[in-house]
């Protein structure tokens, strides 16, 4: 008896794929029409290198903040001035103000940074920049109620809490881009031609609203937009660094290796821009000053662009010396020809070194300065740098009046030489700084 046929097995159903249908109405009908699913189109990164860093997420709004914020700091001392010269008819009261602002600044600000590493920046930035505009506001009513001289220092003083911005923008660079060398090589280019631009705009911007308003617009608007900078830039919390609590060990940046000679290299290059623009506006007036920073802005962007130095200390001696070679443009130009232009021109040439040595001075102490403390080892540089700005503002003003405004020039190149011989005795009281690491900035440089 034959075997019945063995039965086929029955393909298992096959599950249909979830339906796209997209369901309307046509004609009085509900018709199924085909849905094409998402296609999902990855655009290529972008190949210029500041357009690379700007797409970090977060980036754009905290830098819109920090510029906002940064302006005033080109705005508020030149507001002072005008403000208390214009109502109490002395230069030499609006300059005393102003220098006990510096002063006070020098003494507050590093306490201020290390409060922000400590605390995180949103906790100590606000309450700081908030005490800073009391500040400002109570220099307005003295002035504009004319009350004691005395209360005018005591006013401006109180400006000395204002937090580093620039510093606090570093910091959330480096903590987004920990690790990459060629990103923040870029960055601090970024915030270095940041720097120049406020630094350029902020005075002609106080000027023309005290001279086009009233004498205390400049210092009204100063402290708005940097009230509204500083809260914009603390609200973007994804981008923050972690606060950083100290321990027993923790020890200051001063302490760290090659701290002390690059804060030195920072005093000294502070004396250069002081000297520079006593003198210059003393010989030429201020606006001249603004081909100066317009020369360092775009020597920035365009050093921003290169690739990061393998030895980044012998890159600052490069930089030193081309700075020190080209501070003696001026100086040549205001002893052989009295023409403006020519002087313009090389005061454009001369700021050209001014960025990259700052990039670079500001790359070699992110390195040095321990984690966790990056604000305050900023700020101890910024500081260092104010430090040398008074100092190279009182020589060049001292060089003008005794020996006229062609022989003033010689005080920044003078400056830059210092700032050269420091760095290179430097290197032999530390280590070489060989190729950058390849974690987190080391403590060590």
């Amino acid at each position: 008896m034959p075997k019945p046929a063995a039965a086929r097995p029955v393909p298992a159903a096959r599950t249909p794929p979830p339906s796209t249908a997209l369901l309307t109405v046509a004609g009085g009908q509900l018709v199924a029409a085909p849905r094409a699913g998402r296609q999902h189109i990855r655009r290529p990164a972008p190949t210029n290198p500041y357009l690379r860093l700007l797409a970090t997420p977060g980036a754009r709004a905290f830098t819109a903040g920090n510029l906002i914020a940064r302006l005033p700091m080109g705005m508020l001392s030149v507001s002072a001035v005008i403000m208390i010269a214009g109502s109490r008819g002395s230069y030499a009261l609006a300059g005393a103000v102003t220098a006990t602002g510096l002063a006070a600044t020098a003494l507050v600000a590093p306490f201020t940074a290390r409060l922000v590493d400590r605390y995180g920046q949103a906790r100590i930035a606000v309450p700081a920049t908030a005490l800073a505009v009391l500040g400002s506001l109570t220099l307005v009513l003295c002035v504009h109620h004319d009350a004691p001289a005395w209360t005018l220092f005591v006013a401006y003083a109180a400006t000395a809490t204002t937090p580093n911005t620039g510093g606090m923008s570093r910091a959330r660079w480096a903590h987004l881009h920990r690790g990459d060398q060629a990103a923040l090589h870029t960055a601090n280019s970024f915030e270095q031609a940041a720097d120049e631009l406020c630094f350029m705009l902020g005075p002609v911007l106080a000027a023309t609203l005290c001279g086009a308003l009233f004498l205390e617009a400049g210092t009204l608007v100063g402290a708005f937009l940097l009230l509204t900078g500083v809260l914009i830039f603390t609200a973007q919390r994804a981008t923050e660094p972690p606060p950083t609590p100290r321990t027993r060990t923790s020890v200051s940046p001063l302490r760290a290796p090659g701290m002390p000679a690059l804060l030195a290299v920072f005093l000294a290059t502070g004396a250069v821009f002081g000297s520079l623009e006593v003198v210059s506006i003393a010989h030429a007036g201020g606006a001249i000053l603004a081909l100066q920073a317009a020369g360092s802005g775009a020597a920035g962007l365009v050093y921003g662009s290169l690739r990061p130095a393998r030895n980044v200390h012998r890159r600052l001696l490069l930089c030193l010396a081309a700075m020190t070679a080209l501070m003696s443009l001026p100086l040549l130009a205001a002893t052989s020809t009295a023409s403006l232009p020519v002087l313009a021109l090389c005061l454009l040439l001369a700021g050209a070194a001014t960025a990259p040595t700052m990039v670079t001075g500001m790359t070699l102490v992110q390195r040095a300065t321990p984690p966790g403390q990056l604000n305050e080892g900023m700020t101890l540089s910024v500081t260092a740098l104010l430090g040398g700005v008074a100092a190279g503002a009182a020589t060049g003003g001292w060089l003008v009046e005794h020996a006229g405004t062609v022989s003033g020039y010689a005080a920044p190149m003078s400056a830059a030489a210092l700032a050269l011989v420091v760095a290179a005795t430097g290197t032999y009281l530390r280590r070489p700084c060989g190729a950058a690491p390849a974690g987190p900035p080391s403590p060590a440089v």
